[in-house]
């Protein structure tokens, strides 16, 4: 309903004014608002590409006018604007503004609703009575789906006191079943400083659960997309998940603010989807950083001693380069260049001190002459007995066969025992028929990068950081070698073998070494009652981080029961609003799944994109969701489960933003009692 909170120090204007009226003026606003922007997609699906003149020409165009149609689409569930300031005009913008997910404009281009990422709607965010930026009143609005249903104001320019607003709290918790929402109405000025951070700079965000850290990752992609347009529209921006059902439940976030083309992505898929089982202790040697050493060394160990001269025959000629000339040429490219460069490099060397002789004998022949030398056969001979030709595979299949060249390349950078552990017991017939694991393919991935330089994006964000290897990060870290990241993530909820230990090393590690570390503490989304029962954990699994805090108290939020049936949790949970999830060990999943035979659900799969209410999801995949109402089964056979059981519970414990039940027949972990 209309009105403002408590506390709130009001304006006499604003208090004369009749409630109604506002809400009727407001909601027609917003008519006329969505009016203009479907005049607005109407009339970009009204443009041609034909006007382009090639083919090629017109593709680009079209392409580029199907993603404005796209960015202007309407939402009838989604509110067009969520706030609204009254300002002291100083600028070429009305003294009223509204601020919502997009620009829209009338048909003389007045600007309707301005976007929450330019300049003028940060004041929406960050002002205060203590610094009003210039601005009067900031009006808040309430929705039900589409449809505006109430408002509250803040007097900034008098000072005084600011209440909580209701609104605010509301759209916190306000339940909600399928895939994360945006928070654009409700970002926080400390969410925001991080959000608005320049392009050039890497920040990194130590975000307890909660606090919002997944959502301020993605609009700090959108609000770059917005501010330097031309540049990432170039150079790319991509977003790097655990999992595709996580991709798949952020995936609504970003359309939902107009940007419809931002690569979303796992690290598997990036690198390669290579899934062989391998014991955690072996991962955790190819994920340490010491590796990239060993995989350079393995790789130039290739290249071999020149023994013989080249001899290239033309008619009656004959152009020799002396075996000593081979040796210096391969010896100054060697080091100096990626591999695969350097092989084509050797070839045009050679190439060209033939060409040297031919000059010598009063030939004068041009660059032709040269590419054709090139690709003579007696030159192809020596260069590949010299610098053969290689894959990926090929350097690491035969670094995990052949002990001794192990050893050569490893050096001092592993342990004899380390180096015993790498090599396969059960040796493939060749590099094409090789399983390779996950830990193998960021091993592949920096060879490829030093056969042939890998790409780099403008911009990349990186979510659940703390779980990526060393050498998962240097590939990773590549994709952004000339552009920045965001990376996000929560040391105490690692539950790899090689979880990270410090931001800093993970920074370092990515190559970003002056990237800026924030911590985001304070969170919004889960109970304070529900937070402190899963931060019982902390001393054991990060005994450095604060404690997070919850600005909810969320009191009967918890419950903890032995022996009781998870059908009936899951019917007294159906009985709320909202969406449930149903938490269990891995092992444990059909079980449960037979148990709720009745109730419509579904199974939570590392591929899932379909939406339910009710789901049932592995401990292994709770990573990074939310759902309102949580039914935790058998904390302890989670524990149990991995070497970092006791930080997966962690996990698991704060995915609930309304109601957390944990089951158990067995005792509970020694830190929750």
């Amino acid at each position: 309903m209309p009105g403002n909170m408590p506390g709130n120090q009001l304006a006499p204007d604003i208090l004369d004014t009749d409630p109604t009226d506002v809400l009727a003026a407001e909601r027609a606003h917003l008519a006329r608002s969505r009016q203009a922007l479907k005049a607005m997609r109407e009339h970009a699906q009204s443009l041609s590409a034909d006007a382009a003149g090639d083919w090629v020409s017109q593709q680009v165009l079209q392409s580029l006018l199907d993603q404005r149609v796209a960015a202007l689409a309407d939402h009838p569930d989604t509110p067009l604007f969520f706030g609204r300031l009254d300002r002291d005009a100083g600028d070429d913008l009305p003294a009223t503004v509204y601020v919502g997910r997009r620009h829209v404009h009338d048909g003389n281009s007045r600007p309707l609703v301005i976007d929450w990422r330019a300049p003028v709607s940060r004041a929406f965010y960050q002002a205060s009575p203590a610094d009003p930026m210039g601005v009067r009143l900031r009006r808040r609005f309430g929705y039900h789906g589409g449809e505006l249903t109430a408002y509250e104001d803040e007097p900034l320019a008098r000072g005084g006191r600011i209440g909580p607003s209701r609104i605010l709290t509301e759209e916190i918790e306000r339940p909600r079943t399928g895939p994360m929402r945006d928070i654009v109405a409700t970002i926080q000025p400390d969410q925001d400083e991080i959000v608005r951070a320049s392009l050039a700079t890497t920040v990194c965000v130590q975000g307890a659960p909660g606090t919002g850290k997944t959502a301020v990752g993605l609009h700090r992609a959108a609000y770059l997309l917005f501010t330097h347009r031309e540049r990432l529209s170039r150079t790319g921006v991509m977003i790097v998940g655990p999992n595709r059902a996580f991709l798949s439940y952020i995936s609504s976030v970003l359309p939902a603010l107009g940007e419809v083309k931002v690569d979303q992505t796992t690290v598997a898929d990036l690198l390669g989807d290579h899934s062989a089982p391998e014991d955690p202790a072996v991962a955790a040697i190819k994920g340490s950083a010491r590796m990239a050493a060993v995989l350079e060394r393995a790789l130039w160990m290739h290249i071999v001693k020149p023994t013989e001269g080249l001899v290239y025959t033309k008619g009656a000629y004959r152009f020799r380069v002396a075996d000593y000339e081979v040796r210096e040429i391969v010896a100054s490219l060697r080091g100096t260049t990626r591999y695969n460069p350097g092989r084509a490099a050797l070839a045009q060397r050679l190439a060209h001190m033939v060409l040297v002789r031919m000059e010598q004998r009063g030939e004068s022949p041009d660059d032709r002459v040269q590419d054709a030398v090139a690709r003579s056969k007696p030159v192809k001979a020596l260069v590949d007995q010299v610098w053969p030709k290689l894959t990926p595979a090929q350097v690491l299949f035969r670094l995990f066969t052949e002990p001794e060249f192990l050893a050569r390349a490893a050096r001092s950078d592993l342990s004899p025992a380390e180096q015993e552990m790498l090599i396969w017991r059960k040796p493939y017939r060749s590099w094409k028929s090789a399983k390779w694991s996950a830990a193998d393919a960021a091993l592949l991935d920096e060879l490829a990068d030093l056969m042939e330089r890998t790409p780099s994006l403008g911009h990349l964000v990186v979510d659940e950081a703390q779980d990526l290897s060393e050498m998962q990060l240097r590939a990773l870290g590549r994709r952004c070698r000339t552009g920045s990241a965001t990376v996000l993530g929560d040391l105490a909820q690692g539950t790899t073998p090689w979880s990270a230990g410090s931001w800093t090393a993970v920074l370092e590690h990515l190559g970003q070494d002056g990237g800026e570390v924030t911590e985001l503490t304070l969170g919004f989304r889960v109970p304070r009652e529900i937070l402190d029962y899963a931060a019982r954990l902390l001393p054991a699994i990060a005994p450095d981080l604060s404690p997070p805090r919850s600005l909810r108290p969320g009191v009967g939020s918890l419950s903890v029961r032995r022996g009781a049936a998870v059908a009936d949790a899951v019917r007294e949970a159906l009985g709320k609003e909202g969406s449930i999830g149903v938490i269990v060990p891995d092992a444990m999943v059909e079980e449960v799944s037979r148990s709720l035979d009745g109730l419509a659900h579904t199974v939570l799969g590392p591929d899932s994109v379909e939406e339910h209410r009710l789901v049932v999801v592995p401990a292994t995949l709770a990573k990074g969701l939310e759902y309102d109402h949580v039914v935790v089964v058998e904390p302890a056979d989670i524990v149990s489960a991995e070497p970092r059981g006791l930080a997966r519970l962690y996990v698991v414990l704060t995915r609930a933003v309304t109601s957390l039940t944990v089951l158990h027949d067995k005792p509970l972990p020694a830190q929750l009692t």
